[in-house]
């Protein structure tokens, strides 16, 4: 079990989860409570295994990124909608950062690795993100980020 994620609850049923609002200071140590914050909130409680380790991993890439590129040259806020429905978890985030390069998701190919010794410090994380969400898009509307996703209780 990862140590984001509390020991599992019954489930309640979806339909009256409400979604999870959070905003977050652009840092990592607010990321790092934000996570722990999302995995106690009941929220996910009686997910699959799939949903948890995917929501940890994407989540955490996600808002990692935004604290070291969107917020690399000044501080500012991260705001989360998160809703859990029938099909997975419905992931909306918000910065006023810096925009995406090109206002474009970065594409996240997949790298073929070389040497233990070549490895690069980064680049792995759009890969990963584009490979466990669905319905990934991004907008730069005025003067602000938003990434939205879903995160499949299931993945195909």
């Amino acid at each position: 079990m990862s140590p984001w994620q509390p020991a599992r609850s019954p489930a309640a049923p979806r339909k009256h989860r409400p979604p999870l609002r959070l905003t977050l200071p652009g840092t990592t140590d607010a990321v790092r409570h934000a996570l722990l914050e999302i995995f106690a909130s009941g929220l996910l409680d009686g997910s699959s295994d799939n949903l948890l380790s995917s929501a940890e991993i994407v989540l955490a890439e996600v808002l990692n990124n935004i604290v070291e590129h969107a917020y690399a040259a000044r501080a500012g806020d991260i705001r989360l909608l998160l809703s859990h429905t029938e099909t997975g978890l419905v992931c909306k985030v918000m910065d006023s950062g810096t925009a995406m390069p090109g206002l474009c998701l970065p594409k996240g190919d997949f790298q073929p690795l070389g040497q233990t010794a070549d490895l690069p410090e980064g680049g792995f994380g759009w890969f990963l993100i584009r490979s466990l969400v669905t319905e990934l898009t991004y907008q730069r509307i005025d003067g602000e980020n938003r990434l939205s996703f879903i995160l499949p209780d299931e993945q195909s």
